[in-house]
């Protein structure tokens, strides 16, 4: 089996948070607050996130704020829950959610709660269980889900099941895995995961295992790195990880990095990003590999930090 390239990884992080003219950035830049999020989680899953200058990151953090109470990619940019929850988990790792005002930034997304229950992204007003997972999340680390119809928010979630048990993204979409992980941990966080058929599930999930080891996310489609989180996480919350070749999982991440520059990529020998170098390092936490912090499963930070934030161990 191969070795997970720590340091290598924590260097290519650091230059690309560095980074800010050349193309990728450029592209990159309108979500550089959730690539901050996965670089920087990355780093703490490592045991190496006092390789980076804390204050000048939640200084930069908190200037992506918009007056609305919401979050958005970079600073100057509008307001959406992906960004939102980003910064929360941003400023979980370094145990600053303190300095949010929690009753702005809750009332923000509480305001984005629909009359059937589901979420809306921002105030353009587009529908999708992300946002229903991602509010959840987000309230939940500043201790504020009261301020949201939890039970009407679990049922539209269920309203997105489909018969082969997994979920879509809105009421008769597709199963797909990214959605499952989303609709999964919503329903774990909220204490409701007994509404999921686990075996029917777990059936669907264990089976984007293929040949290679890797995952993907739908039937027939290529493994990507990524899927090592949304799938590997969802059947760790529904207790049936057991069913997948866990070694082989591990060895199709490992054989995706960048043993020279550092960086995991989506499949072997592809270009690596900081997006899949979160997802692959995250799933091998979840894979317990040796040397890593746990990660949890629903609230995607690592243990310690949850400990901390939701049951202030």
């Amino acid at each position: 089996m191969g070795e997970l390239m720590v340091e290598k990884h924590v260097k290519f992080i650091l230059a690309v948070e560095k980074r800010k003219d050349d193309f990728e950035s450029v592209v990159m830049e309108h979500l550089r607050l959730n690539g901050a999020y996965w670089g920087l989680t990355t780093l703490d899953i490592m045991g190496k996130l006092a390789a980076v200058e804390q204050d000048e990151v939640i200084s930069w953090v908190m200037q992506c704020q918009h007056e609305s109470g919401g979050f958005g990619g970079n600073i100057g940019h509008d307001p959406h829950v992906l960004y939102t929850l980003s910064a929360i988990q941003v400023l979980a790792l370094f145990d600053k959610i303190h300095v949010l005002d929690i009753d702005k930034v809750s009332s923000y997304i509480a305001a984005l709660q629909n009359e059937d229950g589901s979420f809306s992204g921002d105030i353009w007003g587009e529908v999708d269980t992300r946002f229903s997972y991602i509010a959840i999340l987000s309230l939940a680390l500043m201790h504020q889900l009261d301020k949201v119809d939890v039970g009407k928010a679990v049922k539209y979630i269920l309203s997105c099941k489909n018969v082969d048990g997994g979920f879509g993204c809105t009421p008769g979409a597709e199963s797909h895995a990214g959605q499952i992980f989303c609709c999964v941990a919503a329903l774990a966080i909220t204490g409701s995961l007994h509404h999921v058929d686990k075996d029917l599930l777990g059936w669907w999930l264990c089976e984007r295992q293929v040949k290679s080891g890797g995952l993907n996310g739908r039937p027939e489609k290529l493994p990507d790195v990524c899927y090592s989180w949304w799938v590997l996480s969802s059947l760790i919350m529904i207790d049936r990880v057991h069913w997948i070749d866990k070694g082989k999982l591990v060895k199709f991440i490992l054989d995706c990095q960048d043993k020279e520059n550092g960086g995991i990529s989506d499949r072997p020998d592809d270009a690596v990003d900081v997006f899949h170098t979160y997802f692959g390092v995250a799933g091998l936490s979840l894979l317990e590999y040796p040397g890593i912090k746990p990660i949890d499963p629903a609230y995607a930070l690592p243990v310690d930090i949850v400990n901390r934030v939701i049951l202030g161990r």
